[in-house]
């Protein structure tokens, strides 16, 4: 049996970006338009109007201040709302995969290798571009990598789980080195067009090298434990897929077939999972609220991310025990704590201990105990 360590982080980061000031203006403009359709529907009370969004809205309902994005004209159009991402030729490589492909040359160089020093490459999102071919294949040939790859969708776990499955491999021998890396098209999924959600998500990648620790050519993270838990729940949910369903009157353009959420049972359901999650697996590893010297958190709200840190410290978070990264990024998905984790962990000492955790649609939570070797 082996060691994994974490060697190497790497994140893309798109080179649009779109304030809140900005989405609010769009977003506006939008509801005036469809107002103004509806107009006589909305006076004879059929139809209910579009109300505002503002910049104090958002900021007190997630925290998010401005998120990156692949496209985004398309967003702020009005009479589009939703990226316009052109469509790509089979013979060139998809979105993610030159997404991906950045944040594992990052990783890679961060840890001193090769990508032909690389025996597996797991794509872990929340959303992949297509069916199959795996799009994790695809990243091996663009980046040269051995071995093999495979495709996870864990929702928002994604991250937490593919970490557990290539660190359990390269424990058992099966594989010396891998690369997990998750590829968020957020902005893709999600309903600009609802005032709800309409702020919550941008877009990123993000890649992490795990190889033996025997292995390391510089500072590293000892994979000390993972867990992982899964609790089936619609709550966050987005029926999209092979299948194209239509509606009573043969159309597809269905809401349901992107991000949807039930904000307040999601609160009131998962904030005790994760908590409970997290402090179990302390327990587990005798690792007490006081050993815990970082907590990288899934970026999703900061009012949750606030009430987890309290529960699991039994205090609120000192200034860089909690790293947030959600006023920039938004939500990211699975990549959101592995952002917090390589833009935040290189300061830590020998033998500090740090947990990633992240938690969603499912309801998913993993959780990652590692401990810092300099």
């Amino acid at each position: 049996m082996y060691t994994p360590a974490i060697t190497g982080t790497g994140v893309f980061t798109p080179k649009n970006v779109i304030t809140n000031a900005e989405l609010v203006e769009a977003f506006n403009s939008f509801a005036d338009r469809k107002n103004a359709e509806n107009a006589k529907a909305i006076d004879a009370g059929e139809v209910e109007p579009i109300q505002h969004s503002s910049e104090e809205f958002i900021v007190k309902a997630s925290g998010i201040e401005s998120r990156y994005v692949m496209d985004k004209s398309g967003v702020l159009n009005p009479e589009i709302m939703h990226p316009t991402l052109r469509q790509r030729s089979d013979e060139e490589p998809g979105i993610m995969t030159e997404m991906a492909v950045d944040a594992c040359d990052k990783a890679l160089q961060k840890a001193g290798r090769s990508a032909q020093e690389v025996d597996l490459v797991i794509c872990a999102a929340s959303n992949h571009e297509r069916a199959y071919p795996a799009i994790a294949i695809e990243i091996q040939q663009a980046l040269g990598t051995n071995g093999f790859g495979f495709d996870m969708n864990v929702a928002c776990s994604s991250a937490t789980f593919g970490i557990q499955a290539a660190a359990d491999m390269v424990r058992s021998g099966s594989v010396r080195s891998a690369l997990v890396v998750n590829p968020e098209i957020c902005s893709g999924h999600l309903e600009w067009r609802d005032r709800d959600c309409h702020f919550i998500f941008g877009d990123v990648a993000t890649a992490t090298l795990i190889e033996r620790m025997e292995d390391a050519k510089g500072p590293h993270f000892e994979i000390v434990s993972t867990r992982c838990a899964t609790q089936f729940s619609n709550n966050i949910r987005n029926n999209n897929g092979f299948l194209r369903r239509s509606r009573p009157d043969g159309l597809v353009d269905r809401r349901d077939m992107q991000f949807m959420q039930n904000g307040r049972k999601v609160f009131k359901e998962v904030l005790p999972l994760v908590s409970k999650h997290i402090s179990s697996h302390m327990e587990e590893e005798s690792i007490s609220s006081r050993d815990l010297k970082r907590l990288w958190l899934h970026q999703a709200n900061k009012t949750m991310n606030d009430f987890i840190g309290k529960k699991v410290l039994g205090r609120e978070p000192e200034p860089g025990e909690q790293p947030n990264i959600l006023q920039d990024y938004a939500n990211t998905s699975s990549a959101g704590s592995i952002i917090a984790f390589s833009k935040y962990s290189d300061d830590l000492e020998e033998g500090d201990v740090g947990l990633i955790c992240s938690f969603g649609a499912g309801y998913s939570v993993g959780s990652v105990l590692v401990k810092r070797h300099a």
